[in-house]
């Protein structure tokens, strides 16, 4: 069973070390998000949830509430395909359109798995810009 809960700074170093474990989407700049940025989203600019599965965490995702976007969605190799990554989707989500979100957008890999993820999630695919991203957007249901 997945246990989705709020994330605290606590949870940083588990944070970098799921995002460092990914195959696809890999951090090429380690240096370009710092414990502090991170706290800033979790405390101040957003939220965040942690994933776990038997006391181990497995994933996090954290959502930013300056620009109604999903800044970050991160599960480990061997727990995709779980349903963790659309439990913490869905809390996200949630989380946007409950705080006045009427538009949430999202960027990730173009082509990886992820992409295909969020197509599968009804998200709307957009462009795909110079650095090889594609813009994702859901709209909040009326």
């Amino acid at each position: 069973m997945i246990l989705i809960r709020e994330a605290t700074a606590d949870d940083v170093p588990v944070i970098f070390d799921i995002r460092l474990s990914v195959k696809e989407n890999i951090l090429t700049n380690v240096d370009a998000i710092t414990a502090e940025v991170c706290i800033e989203y979790l405390e101040t600019n957003g939220k965040g949830w942690i994933a776990e599965i038997d006391g181990l965490t497995v994933g996090f995702s954290i959502a930013s509430s300056n620009d109604n976007s999903i800044w970050a969605l991160f599960v480990r190799p061997e727990s995709e395909g779980k349903g963790v990554g659309k439990a913490l989707l869905d809390a996200a989500v949630a989380w946007l359109f409950a705080n006045g979100a009427t538009e949430i957008t999202l960027t990730t890999g173009a082509g990886t798995s992820a992409d295909q993820f969020y197509e599968r999630q009804g998200w709307l695919r957009g462009a795909i810009d110079d650095d090889g991203e594609v813009r994702f957007t859901k709209l909040r249901p009326f």
